[in-house]
């Protein structure tokens, strides 16, 4: 029997899923198939860049992201239990979630990572990235620890980032 999976929501900050650690993935099956091919919908809906299975209430070590951003032509990736085994160099760079809409912030991250993880079908994958790639799987992998962009800004930004968002939420009741 096929199994259809529904439309995907974003969560957004501050909702407790974004919070919590994602569990590794050890079967990859039809479902996670289909979960994917619907991340990937979801993100480029969105539209955006990268997103992890955090993000749309799945706690599951998966990320999607496109591999060449701002180009014309779409590429997609798929990261299976993606781990960051080596970083060099420092980076600057506005960030901006899904998760955390209408905000962007300066986050300092590595310009270089070396990811590990697996493909959709299970194939061990060694990805280099540089840039703003390197950004977004920096971004996403925090994603499934459960770490927004807005833990790695000053107390003061996260602080002013939240009454904003109070104000906004209170403008919509």
């Amino acid at each position: 029997m096929e199994r259809e999976i529904p439309d995907m929501k974003i969560y957004t900050y501050p909702d407790a899923v974004l919070k919590t650690t994602a569990e590794p993935i050890k079967n990859i099956d039809e479902d996670l198939q289909k979960i994917i091919d619907q991340m990937f919908k979801t993100m480029y809906l969105a539209p955006g860049i990268g997103l992890a299975a955090n993000q749309v209430g799945i706690l599951r070590r998966v990320i999607v992201f496109d591999g060449s951003p701002g180009e014309e032509e779409p590429f997609p990736h798929v990261l299976i239990n993606p781990e960051i085994v080596a970083g060099e160099g420092s980076i600057k760079w506005d960030e901006a979630c899904l998760s955390v809409p209408d905000y962007t912030a300066d986050v300092v991250r590595k310009s270089r990572v070396q990811v590990k993880g697996l493909d959709r079908h299970g194939n061990p994958l060694d990805l280099e990235a540089e840039d703003l790639l390197a950004v977004c799987l920096q971004h996403e992998i925090d994603h499934l620890d459960g770490i927004l962009f807005v833990d790695r800004i000053s107390s003061l930004k996260r602080a002013l980032y939240k009454k904003k968002l109070k104000k906004k939420n209170k403008g919509d009741h």
